[in-house]
């Protein structure tokens, strides 16, 4: 059985396979109502921490329970959660709830850390130096889309100058980076449109300057690569594990190369950027460089090739060393297991990606790497090491590769079964940027935890065609929800009007 949970703040899915998306709900602790009227307490640092301990708690003992019910206690390998400090307080408490001999080394790489959620706070971080650069866009955004007869001018006018308008105008939400990124990439296909209407409207006094549509195509480039890679690591079709090495250290190389740009907003995003991955880069990076070496295209020449360029050779021997120890370890363990039954889906095959700077450096180390001749053998990790690389250009199943050829490595096999399908992010692309800026806004501040616990389902249930019509039992719910909450908030107006 595949080992590995995904859960956000207490909140996730059991995901089996290759994370195809088999999921259960965990129960999660009811948000506690802020009160609505000003009070005068003030939290000191000793009641914050003593409320973050109680969150952990309650995480760690709800996910535990769940792990009871299912029968999952003594098969979980890997929990993947989002960073904040109550899930790193409840990942130091759960190991004292579990048997440690069926964990991997003991549960010391139990806690797996979200790698959407760390690429979004590595974004947020670029994104608070790029805002005044972006200002007039947004503006012109917000003007053309402002009102029906706005958009339908902008729209008209695109019909004038033949240029397709198949994507609709779109203002971002602050608190979300992927919806900057989706509103500057439509917008920089209707430069023209922006600058015509510019000459004929005289409200319109906000167009971006040409040094503006520079900059924001240069952000752009930039934000594509952290959209692409945060939906390549969401996906619930393949397997993802063997991915994020690579992937992360093409984003390292990115930001160490814009820190060399000309421009100095674009050098200062960078070093945001680069302060805030070295934060995550060291917590989460030797379970998946194992998972790269599972895949039979990188083996160990990937890390020969990567931690050159990323930490000089000297340094870069040292990493590579740490992670044969940990290969090592983790093989030793499960040498000593009892084989289990296989339960490998073969359907899987991983999406063809684009070229990028990671793979191009593994290319040239290959080229560059002289043929070791053949020599006596002596481990089963020697053996699957020292055989030749399948080549990287192919599509793979890998998880079909380890069942067909997992017969001449028994251990590795069963080492790979439990760390590739580890999901490295908590959720899917779509919910990887924080909603709650967009539900419980400025103007919407007074939510019951009922109502907001309603309006974030919703939505998701529609469009997975789970409410059905207006008079199904779901649309009820939400009806006696909503009354339930109406009734409460009359009688504490009620309670205020007569004192």
């Amino acid at each position: 059985m595949y080992r590995s949970m995904a859960s956000q703040g207490g909140e996730g899915s059991a995901v089996d396979g290759a994370g195809n998306g088999n999921s259960t709900p965990i129960p999660q602790a009811t948000p506690t109502s802020q009160a609505a009227t000003p009070t005068s307490e003030v939290a000191t640092p000793t009641s914050q921490a003593t409320s973050s301990r109680a969150g952990s708690e309650v995480i760690c003992e709800a996910l535990y329970e769940c792990l009871v019910e299912w029968h999952l206690e003594r098969k979980i390998s890997t929990v993947t959660l989002d960073n904040c400090t109550s899930n790193d307080k409840a990942m130091v408490i759960l190991p004292d709830k579990l048997d440690t001999s069926s964990l991997m080394l003991d549960g010391q790489l139990l806690h797996m850390r979200c790698a959407a959620h760390i690429l979004n706070l590595i974004v947020k971080d670029g994104m608070s130096v790029l805002e005044q650069g972006i200002e007039r866009l947004r503006d012109s955004v917000a003007f053309w889309s402002a009102t029906p007869k706005r958009h339908e001018k902008f729209e008209k006018m695109a019909k004038t100058l033949n240029i397709e308008y198949n994507k609709r105008l779109t203002l971002d939400c602050k608190t979300r980076w992927n919806s900057t990124y989706i509103m500057i990439s439509i917008a920089l296909q209707y430069i023209e449109i922006f600058e015509k209407l510019k000459a004929r409207e005289k409200k319109f006094k906000c167009c971006p300057t040409k040094d503006d549509w520079k900059f924001a195509r240069e952000i752009c480039d930039r934000l594509k690569l952290f959209f692409d890679i945060t939906e390549l690591f969401s996906g619930t079709k393949y397997v993802t594990a063997n991915l994020f090495f690579p992937k992360v250290i093409t984003i390292r190389l990115a930001i160490r190369k814009w820190g060399k740009s000309d421009s100095e907003i674009i050098q200062k995003m960078s070093a945001e950027m680069k302060d805030k991955f070295e934060k995550y880069w060291s917590d989460i990076h030797g379970l998946m460089s194992v998972a790269t070496v599972l895949d039979p295209r990188y083996k160990l020449h990937i890390l020969n090739a990567l931690y050159g360029p990323l930490y000089g050779r000297e340094h870069a021997a040292t990493e590579i060393e740490k992670v044969k120890k940990l290969l090592v370890q983790l093989v030793k363990q499960y040498k000593d297991e009892v084989e289990g039954e296989d339960t490998w889906d073969a359907s899987i095959v991983e999406p063809a990606g684009e070229e990028d700077e990671a793979m191009k450096l593994y290319d040239l180390y290959l080229s560059s790497r002289p043929a070791v001749p053949s020599s006596s053998i002596h481990t089963e990790l020697d053996m699957y090491l020292e055989e030749a690389s399948l080549p990287r250009t192919q599509e793979l199943d890998i998880i079909n590769w380890w069942k067909v050829n997992g017969a001449r490595f028994p251990t590795l096999q069963k080492l790979a079964r439990d760390i590739l399908p580890i999901p490295i992010t908590s959720v899917a692309s779509e919910c990887a940027f924080s909603t709650s800026g967009r539900v419980l806004s400025a103007h919407r501040s007074r939510l019951t935890p009922n109502v907001a616990e309603a309006l974030m389902c919703m939505q998701p249930w529609s469009r997975a065609n789970l409410l059905g019509g207006w008079d199904s039992t779901l649309f009820a719910t939400f009806q006696s929800v909503l009354e339930d909450e109406e009734e409460e908030m009359d009688e504490s107006t009620s309670i205020i009007t007569e004192e």
